[in-house]
């Protein structure tokens, strides 16, 4: 009788059991496996050539357009100025600064871009980002100065609306034209980390694309900087503006504009709550009230009513921790203490923050500044004894010193080699040990006192001395 399988459950079990086992890798499979893992790694880089192809048409592209741009700025406008000498030199400089230059560089790296050399023309166009940096600095007063001419001189105000209606401009105005290097350099920055990091890392135009990117990066850096300084500016010279009278400066060089806004100030005792407006500083906060809305000059200005150092301040939420409505913060000053209120709890959390990071910044900078002033300093010891003329010995040398002066003290001395001779010593000069050894024992005596007169400093015929 032929045998045959149970069909039961168990035996179903042992049949899915004995599939689910696993098998040897086989010659195929591995070749399989690796066939599978080298079509990865060929899909990657094909998705970094596609990515990296599509970045270098948008760079040469967006080159081609600012070049353009530039040339109508530095054809329209800076040659033709230059040739009919509507403007000074002097004022033509201020307004357009090294463009013309910018755009000779720019003009070159184009043409590096159309012939596909990436690594070498950025190369080359990071020698000028000198030229970008000295057109930052310049650009705020090469806007003044724009304005005041297009104001003051008629044919130059008449000239620069006929070149800018020009079909090439397409409406672009010159104050609008201006501003494009600081712009195509904040361009750059992304674009060149896009089309490195979709370069091989394996190339010399890797190396060059990468340094390209840390100065660029770099200039785009001191292009935001400059922005923000200005725009600071702006601000404390609003503030300034709103202030009533001279009395308050401030405008100073380093002073940081933070915020403003309108809170409530809650007496010690029981007095009526004011509203005032603050202006908060890296350095200061001030506390002003409006001017009565009827005067004739300052009715939109603010009357200062006192200045808090931040140096000095502690601040410390008293309420406003949970979700409730509004919030009290504490401001403790050396001579005074201010409770501010606001009924918007986003507002004084924020006026927290705020005064929170401004007075650690500020304790940072001082302990900072204090470090270097205490290294710079001699210490006391040392600075007592060079101003009155002694040697300055340091701790182990003093040490050595006392234990000398202890030794000498107690009658010991070290061994001192002869010499050919000695001159007398009297009994005055002797040491307390050495005359106690001479009563004691009289036979101790030096070798030329035999009852003959010892001989004198001069004579150098005398015997030598024993040193007891």
């Amino acid at each position: 009788m032929p045998w045959t399988c149970s069909q039961g459950p168990h035996a179903q079990s042992l049949a899915v059991n004995a599939c689910a086992r696993p098998t040897a890798p086989t010659a195929m499979s591995a070749h399989v496996d690796h066939a599978g893992a080298i079509s990865t790694v060929e899909e990657q880089r094909a998705r970094w050539q596609r990515k990296r192809v599509r970045t270098a048409e948008e760079l040469v592209e967006t080159e081609r357009k600012y070049v353009e741009q530039l040339g109508l700025v530095t054809t329209y406008f800076v040659e033709i100025l230059k040739a009919k000498g509507t403007l000074r030199q002097d004022i033509r400089e201020s307004i357009f600064g090294p463009i013309k230059s910018i755009y000779q560089a720019n003009e070159a790296l184009l043409q590096s871009l159309d012939g596909g050399q990436f690594g070498d023309g950025f190369e080359d166009f990071c020698l000028h980002l000198d030229l970008y940096k000295r057109y930052t600095d310049g650009l705020e007063q090469a806007s003044k100065v724009l304005q005041v001419q297009v104001k003051k001189n008629k044919s130059f105000a008449r000239f620069k609306r006929l070149q800018e209606g020009r079909p090439d401009f397409q409406g672009l105005k010159l104050e609008e034209l201006l501003p494009l290097p600081l712009q195509r350099v904040l361009h750059y920055k992304h674009l060149l980390r896009d089309l490195t990091e979709n370069t091989s890392p394996d190339t010399l135009e890797f190396q060059q694309l990468t340094r390209a990117v840390r100065a660029v990066s770099e200039v785009a850096q001191y292009i935001h900087d400059n922005a923000r300084s200005h725009e600071n500016y702006l601000q404390v010279v609003r503030v300034q503006k709103l202030l009533k009278g001279r009395k308050t400066k401030v405008l100073v060089p380093g002073r940081v504009y933070i915020r403003e806004g309108w809170l409530t100030t809650v007496p010690q005792k029981g007095e009526e709550m004011k509203h005032k407006m603050f202006f908060l500083f890296s350095d200061i906060l001030l506390m002003t009230k409006p001017c009565h809305p009827l005067h004739p000059v300052n009715s939109d200005k603010f009357c200062c009513q006192s200045l808090y150092p931040l140096e000095e301040c502690a601040v410390e939420k008293v309420f406003g921790h949970t979700k409730s409505q509004g919030g009290l913060i504490s401001l403790s000053f050396e001579r005074e203490k201010l409770l501010l209120m606001s009924t918007d709890q986003d507002d004084i959390n924020d006026w927290f923050r705020c005064l929170s990071s401004a007075i650690g910044q500020l304790k940072a900078q001082h302990t900072i500044v204090q470090r270097k002033e205490n290294l710079r300093k001699e210490p006391k010891h040392i600075a007592q004894a060079t101003t009155s003329g002694e040697r300055f010995n340091p701790p182990g040398e003093r040490k050595r010193n006392l234990n000398k002066d202890a030794l000498h003290d107690q009658g010991v001395s070290h061994p001192v080699p002869c010499q050919p001779w000695c001159p007398s010593v009297s009994e005055e000069t002797l040491p307390k040990k050495a005359k106690l050894c001479e009563i004691n024992n009289p036979t101790l005596r030096f070798q030329g006192d035999t009852g003959a007169p010892a001989p004198s400093s001069g004579d150098k015929t005398g015997g030598s001395c024993v040193i007891l």
